[in-house]
């Protein structure tokens, strides 16, 4: 008799495993991603998923440094895993400066871990997809940053969407005007809550965490929720903050323009004052992106310019700015509005067999198809055809390939439409051109 324990199967609280048509989703979305990144000049990198703890740590504030997932290795030392891509970029660029040369522009998808509590959207272990442009000041940079935003959720078809822009300097000016500077890191903790917990919230905890009078948070909470066109809302923060957030306003400016030389709707490019992103390393502008149809799920693709924090690394000057898409809140997203499709996803064709003894036949027969620009898989052992339709059915394959003894006989196949239901038998030196018609493709 066997004794042996069965461990129970089970994944731990925020981690999760993914099913073929989950990944089938990921890979759809990371790959139209990729090809925006590329279209502008990016290029792929990778860094180690665990850093010395040092790297990290009061890197993106003090709530991001409870949630590390920190500990000791095998060999004593301080490590943890990392919590976002662009701590390590900095630590990357820094360290490879001399081979890299700037401006840098490169992407990086790869998971991060943050131990936080779960909710909708929000897990523990997630995949980011970052892109960024290091060792440049100009505005150009950031310009370009909300544009592949833009190019991104264009691409992916999935219905409108707002990129709302702050600077941060506009805010610091709002602070140095409102006396309030010297707290400007909880100040921008608080509002960046204000989406989810509302004005009064934010300016309670104003009030109480940074000593701001009634008078304060309420002109300071007035500003950041100035509406109107763009230009409407930097004309009035302009008045608001005394001239103390000019620079930021003519950034701004610069920013928008930018987008609007390039196409972008006024719907799709907002300024919004509230924007303030809570960690702690942005110094300039900064986005935030939500889908029209779900607002609530909060932003899908975030970021900003952060021109100090690769000085902790190196002497080197290296501003930088760029953005993370959120896969995994975005694909939740989407699949709550219903606009998730794998249906397409994976080989339209299925090469059955009828006899194991020839399957180097079929194995020949599938990879001829392959090199002729046809997506095909190849059933791995000879069952009942209605068992190999099934599981044709099963995986959404458009066509069934059928070659019995017959067939092979007289150098013919049958072609299944697994829609239409409809069968028709071709010469096997045809097999390609009329699977590339059924399908609606162009032969390589």
């Amino acid at each position: 008799m066997n004794d042996r324990r069965i461990i129970q199967p089970r994944t731990l609280k925020g981690f999760r495993d993914f099913l073929p048509d989950a990944m089938q989703s990921r890979e759809w979305l990371i790959d139209t991603a990729r090809a925006v990144f590329r279209s502008h000049g990016y290029v792929p990198i990778d860094t180690p998923a665990l850093e010395y703890t040092e790297i990290l740590l009061g890197k993106g504030g003090a709530e991001t440094d409870k949630q590390l997932y920190r500990f000791e290795d095998n060999g004593g030392r301080d490590v943890a895993l990392r919590f976002d891509l662009t701590v390590p970029l900095a630590r990357f660029v820094a360290q490879h400066f001399g081979e890299l040369g700037v401006p840098f522009k490169r992407y990086h998808v790869g998971p991060v871990w943050r131990g936080e509590n779960t909710q909708r959207g929000r897990y523990r272990e997630f995949l980011q997809c970052d892109f960024d442009t290091i060792g440049t000041e100009s505005l150009a940079a950031d310009t370009e940053a909300a544009l592949v935003i833009h190019d991104i959720f264009a691409a992916l078809d999935i219905g409108e969407f707002t990129i709302h822009l702050n600077n941060r300097l506009v805010l610091a000016g709002l602070l140095s005007e409102l006396e309030l500077a010297e707290h400007t890191a909880d100040v921008l903790r608080s509002i960046d809550k204000l989406p989810k917990i509302g004005r009064d919230a934010v300016a309670g905890e104003l009030r109480e965490l940074v000593g701001a009078s009634p008078a304060q948070a309420d002109r300071l909470l007035a500003a950041l929720t100035v509406t109107g066109t763009n230009e409407e809302v930097l004309a009035r923060v302009a008045e608001l903050a005394g001239g103390a957030a000019d620079a930021g306003v003519a950034a701004l400016t610069e920013v928008v323009a930018g987008l609007a030389a390039a196409g972008v709707a006024p719907s799709r490019a907002r300024v919004d004052l509230s924007i303030a992103r809570g960690l702690d390393y942005y110094t300039g502008t900064v986005f935030e992106t939500f889908l029209a149809e779900i607002p609530e799920i909060g932003s899908v693709c975030s970021g900003g310019r952060y021109d100090d924090l690769a000085s902790i690394y190196t002497k080197q000057r290296l501003p930088g700015v760029g953005a993370s898409l959120g896969v995994d809140r975005l694909l939740a997203a989407l699949e709550e509005i219903g606009k998730l499709d794998t249906s397409d996803a994976g080989p339209s064709i299925l090469m059955t067999m009828f006899d194991g003894s020839r399957s180097a036949d079929y194995v020949g027969v599938a990879a001829s198809l392959r090199r002729g620009g046809l997506s095909v898989e190849l059933y791995p052992e000879a069952r009942k055809l209605g068992s190999q339709l099934k599981y044709a059915d099963r995986k959404g394959h458009r066509l069934a390939v059928i070659i019995g003894g017959d067939e092979w006989s007289a150098g013919t196949a049958q072609v299944k439409d697994m829609v239409s239901g409809d069968s028709q038998t071709v010469e096997l030196g045809t097999l390609e051109e009329t699977c590339h018609r059924l399908l609606g493709t162009t032969p390589r």
